[in-house]
C-alpha cells in the first residue's frame, strides 16, 4: 500500500541518488514497461473505455492524440537516449590548453509532474517518460477532472513501478497544494496560466526550477492569398478535435475581409463532412468528443451568450445540449475585442472571427493579448509570412496547417511568458529534467604563469589570454 504524500517524497528523496546512477539501458527498460503495457489488447481496451467515459473520445482519436504520442516519444528515446547520457564535449579555448571540457547531464532528483484533463494520458506520460529517461524519481499528480483516465494511470504505474521510483497521487486542489509545499527538485506543470502563476509562486519558496506548459489565445491568421478550401478544412478539424479542448488549438481567427464568406462556406461544409455526413446531426457522430464537465460547459455557454448579447452573430453551428455536455463547432462573426470570448482562452469549439483589410491591424489585435503558445499563419505570400512572424512573438509557429507544433520531437515545444516557460519533447525535455553540470578536467599544465605576484608580464599575459578566448 502506498503511504502518505510526505513519506513517499522522503523515501524517493533517499532513493533518487540510486536512480541517478542508472545507465541508458536500465532507463530504457523502465520505459519499455510502459510501452508494452499500452500495447496489451486488454489494457488498451480498458484505456479506451476510460477516455470515452471522461471525454467521449473515439478510439481513433485516442490512438492519434494520446497513446500514439506516448509510444512515439518512447521510440524516439530508444534511438537517442544512449547518446544523450554520454558526456557532451565542448571546445577548449587556447588559455585552457591542457584541459578538456564537457557537459554532464545528471538527474535533478525528485520531480513533480502535474498534468491536465484535456489529454490526460498524453500530458501525464510524455513528461513522465522524459523524467525517467533523465534518471529521476517522480511523483505524478494527474487531474481529478479526468478521473477515469487518472485511475487507469495510477493502476498502470502501480503495476509497473515501485512507489520509491514513481508514485501517482490522485486528488483535488487540496492535494496539489500539499504537494507544492514539498521541496521538489523540479516541477513540470501543464495547465492554465492562472494556475501556472500559483505553481511558480509556490516553487519559488524552495527555489525549485519549473517547466510551465500553459496556453492562452493562439491566433490563426488567414490572408488573402491563402488556399481557402484547404485551410478551412484543416482549421475545421483543428478546432473540433477533442471538442476544441486543446492548448494548441486556434483560439480566434483573423481573416482578410475579401475571403471571409468563402471561408465560412468551406468551414461549414467541412464540419458537415467530418461529423454529419449521414445527416443525423453532429451530436450523433461517434467521432466527436464532449466538453469535460458541466462547469466547463456553462463557462463556454456564458462566453457564447455574452458574445451574442454584445452583437456577435452565429454563422455556423450554435447547437448546445447541457445534459450531454455537447457543443457543436461554432463560428461567431461580428466579434469585437470587448467581448469576454476575446478576453480569455476559450478551450472549446467556439471560433470567433475578426476581419481585417490591412495587415498592420493584425499585429495590433495580437499585441493586445499576452504572447500566445502558437501563432498560425495561412498564406502563400512569403512577405506576409515573414511580416507576421517578425512582428508577433509566440512559443511556436505553424504555417499553412494547424496542431503540428507538438508533433516533431526534434523541435522544442513550449510557450513564451504567459503561455509558458521551458520546453518539452525530445532532447529539450530531457534537458528540462536534467542538471547540466559543466566539467573542466585538467590533464596537464597549469595556470601558474598568472599567479601572484602580479608583475607587468603577468598583466600582459592576462590581456593576451582574453583575446584568445
Amino acid at each position: 500500500m502506498q503511504p502518505d504524500i510526505e513519506t513517499v517524497f522522503r523515501i524517493q528523496k533517499d532513493n533518487c541518488p540510486i536512480l541517478a546512477l542508472t545507465d541508458a539501458k536500465e532507463r530504457m527498460e523502465r520505459l519499455l514497461r510502459i510501452d508494452n503495457y499500452l500495447r496489451d489488447p486488454d489494457n488498451l481496451e480498458e484505456l479506451f473505455e476510460a477516455l470515452y467515459n471522461d471525454l467521449r473520445k473515439p478510439k481513433v482519436e485516442a490512438i492519434a492524440t494520446e497513446i500514439g504520442v506516448v509510444q512515439s516519444q518512447i521510440a524516439y528515446l530508444k534511438k537517442n537516449l544512449s547518446k544523450w547520457c554520454r558526456d557532451h564535449k565542448v571546445p577548449t579555448p587556447l588559455p585552457l590548453i591542457g584541459t578538456r571540457s564537457y557537459v554532464r547531464y545528471e538527474a535533478k532528483g525528485v520531480v513533480l509532474i502535474m498534468s491536465p484533463w484535456n489529454f490526460p494520458l498524453n500530458l501525464s506520460l510524455v513528461p513522465l517518460v522524459y523524467a525517467i529517461a533523465a534518471g529521476n524519481a517522480v511523483i505524478l499528480k494527474p487531474s481529478e477532472i479526468s478521473s477515469h483516465t487518472s485511475a487507469y494511470i495510477k493502476k498502470m504505474i502501480g503495476k509497473l513501478f515501485d512507489w520509491e521510483e514513481i508514485a501517482v497521487i490522485e486528488g483535488d486542489a487540496s492535494v496539489a497544494s500539499r504537494l507544492l509545499e514539498l521541496p521538489f527538485n523540479h516541477i513540470f506543470f501543464t495547465g492554465s496560466p492562472g494556475v501556472g502563476k500559483i505553481v511558480m509562486g509556490r516553487a519559488a519558496e524552495h527555489l525549485t526550477s519549473v517547466t510551465l506548459e500553459l496556453g492562452g489565445k493562439s491566433p490563426a491568421i488567414i490572408d488573402e492569398t491563402a488556399n481557402v478550401p484547404k485551410i478551412a478544412r484543416r482549421l475545421a478539424w483543428a478546432k473540433s478535435i477533442n471538442c476544441g479542448q486543446t492548448c494548441v488549438t486556434p483560439d480566434y481567427l483573423i481573416i482578410h475581409e475579401s475571403i471571409r464568406d468563402e471561408f465560412i462556406k468551406e468551414f461549414t461544409s467541412s464540419i458537415t463532412e467530418f461529423y454529419n455526413n449521414s445527416g443525423e446531426g453532429t451530436e450523433n457522430s461517434p467521432d466527436y468528443c464532449r466538453i469535460i464537465n458541466d462547469h466547463h460547459f456553462r463557462r463556454l455557454k456564458f462566453l457564447y451568450e455574452d458574445a451574442l448579447g454584445k452583437g456577435a452573430c452565429v454563422v455556423s453551428g450554435g447547437d448546445f445540449d447541457e445534459h450531454d455536455c455537447f457543443i457543436a463547432p461554432t463560428l461567431l462573426d461580428n466579434v469585437s475585442e470587448e467581448m469576454n470570448i476575446m478576453q480569455e482562452e476559450i478551450f472549446g469549439p467556439l471560433l470567433p472571427i475578426i476581419t481585417y483589410n490591412n495587415r498592420f491591424i493584425v499585429n495590433q489585435i495580437i499585441h493586445r493579448n499576452p504572447n500566445p503558445l502558437m501563432l498560425y499563419i495561412a498564406s502563400n505570400n512569403r512577405d506576409n509570412v515573414r511580416y507576421f512572424m517578425d512582428w508577433n512573438h509566440a512559443g511556436g509557429t505553424v504555417i499553412n496547417d494547424y496542431m503540428l507544433g507538438y508533433s516533431n520531437p526534434d523541435l522544442p515545444f513550449g510557450g513564451n511568458n504567459n503561455s509558458g516557460m521551458g520546453r518539452s519533447l525530445g532532447f529539450h525535455c530531457f534537458m528540462e529534467f536534467s542538471n547540466k553540470r559543466s566539467v573542466i578536467h585538467r590533464k596537464w599544465g597549469s595556470m601558474g604563469m598568472i599567479y601572484p605576484p602580479y608583475s607587468d608580464r603577468v598583466r600582459q599575459l592576462i590581456k593576451m589570454m582574453y583575446r584568445w578566448i
